[in-house]
């Protein structure tokens, strides 16, 4: 996992370095004993030896580990003197934030690590269904388990390459709960399964849609617990209003971009799907887009880039429909600085509104058997705003999820350009306003 890596890069790197601060302290205290007194040298050593515990902490981590929680990796207030001054070299702007740990956790502020120095990338895909009494796990477990048997292994370098993976989990982590009465399709899956959104590479799994509830309350609770355990925060759903309206935040490379997830799925007074309160649990509903508005509008206040992924759309239907046509301008005026949507099992159109790119709808990632044009959406944030927009074009079939090339990749192109008229779309997919 990258997280995981970077870890173990930087704990080699201390190790490789203590050892030779031993052996440089070992030659200093033989040349000593020759001269000096056996006691003397003992000092002398004594001293050198204590000298080696005193190295300068290396700025914290976020990692994923499985079993850890995402917010236990945060800095402790305790052990800031040091560590706190080389942040505020590295982060003018954010240092305060990342000096506190308490503010961090409270806020769900995550400082986070690029590949790059002065930009970060961002990785979307849309549905993602782990449930083994359906199709998509059941043909994985008969092919072997891993994750290759359902997602090419160069279409998993590319979710793993970026440095922020967003996947709408379509489904809660449960063992429990009873289904919903009267729904035709109830999703669950193993906590077990959570291993696989590490394989995919998955930083921040969206819960803003219409099936995290279909194990009732009991099923939403247990989602949040396993992503907690296994350090994936999950957005847009939560145990009150508070928890499931607020967005997650990374401090990166000196900018501070905010993840904003709601749904306007399902579209009724008394939705199968709760919608949470200021004293119940459910997800952040956006039927009513009022509270959403102002939610962005905050966090554009506090940050500098907005991302708002939603759950919206007509099902198997390309065009936008009118409730998609109201908000994603709005969702621009509010402060959004990129709109990514999902929802409809099927590929959707991209726009734009001033600069804020919109992507209606993402289709299926890794969700069914049908055979079904998808993506992966990635983006560049730099300190300016947004550097750049690439559909990656990819398709789902037999159970399976790749990359698609040459014929099938332009073509998946050509039919996004006929639903995207007020974009251009260049051969590698790369997406720019269309200026005519």
């Amino acid at each position: 996992m990258k997280g995981k890596n970077r870890r173990q890069k930087k704990e080699n790197s201390r190790t490789s370095t203590k050892k030779r601060r031993m052996g440089t302290g070992a030659v200093f205290a033989l040349t000593f004993c020759a001269v000096l007194s056996i006691g003397m040298a003992g000092i002398l050593v004594m001293t050198l030896l204590k000298g080696e515990g005193t190295d300068k902490q290396e700025k914290p981590e976020i990692v994923d580990d499985k079993g850890s929680s995402f917010w236990e990796k945060m800095p402790e207030k305790e052990a800031q003197a040091e560590p706190v001054m080389e942040m505020e070299v590295q982060n003018t702007r954010y240092g305060h934030e990342l000096a506190d740990a308490e503010y961090m956790k409270e806020n769900h502020i995550l400082a986070w690590e690029s590949s790059q120095a002065d930009t970060v990338t961002f990785g979307f895909i849309g549905d993602i269904l782990f449930d083994d009494e359906y199709a998509i796990m059941a043909n994985l477990l008969r092919r072997g388990a891993t994750i290759d048997n359902g997602i090419s292994g160069e279409l998993l370098t590319r979710l793993q390459g970026v440095d922020v993976l967003v996947a709408n989990n379509e489904f809660p982590f449960t063992e429990r709960g009873t289904p919903t009465e009267g729904k035709t399709y109830t999703f669950r899956a193993d906590e077990s399964t959570a291993a696989y959104l590490h394989d995919i590479g998955v930083d921040v799994a969206v819960l803003a849609n219409n099936h995290i509830y279909d194990f009732g309350e009991t099923g939403l609770f247990d989602t949040l617990d396993v992503l907690e355990r296994a350090g994936i925060p999950g957005i847009g759903a939560g145990r009150n209003l508070k928890e499931a309206s607020a967005p997650l935040y990374f401090i990166v490379n000196d900018m501070k971009i905010a993840v904003i997830a709601a749904t306007q799925i399902e579209r009724l007074d008394n939705p199968d799907t709760k919608g949470a309160t200021e004293e119940s649990a459910g997800v952040f509903r956006c039927w009513n887009p009022e509270k959403l508005y102002q939610v962005v509008a905050q966090a554009k206040e506090q940050s500098d880039f907005v991302i708002v992924f939603i759950h919206w759309g007509t099902e198997n239907q390309a065009e936008p429909d009118w409730a998609q046509l109201d908000q994603a301008p709005e969702l621009a005026r509010a402060g959004a600085d990129l709109i990514i949507g999902d929802h409809s099992h099927c590929l959707q159109g991209i726009t734009y509104f001033d600069d804020t790119p919109v992507i209606y709808s993402l289709g299926n990632f890794w969700f069914n058997s049908k055979t079904l044009d998808t993506c992966m959406v990635q983006v560049t944030i730099g300190r300016e705003g947004l550097e750049s927009f690439q559909f990656i074009p990819a398709i789902q079939s037999d159970c399976r999820v790749s990359l698609a090339y040459g014929e099938e990749k332009n073509r998946i192109l050509a039919y996004m350009r006929e639903l995207s008229p007020e974009v251009v779309i260049d051969s590698e997919g790369y997406v720019s306003k269309n200026i005519h």
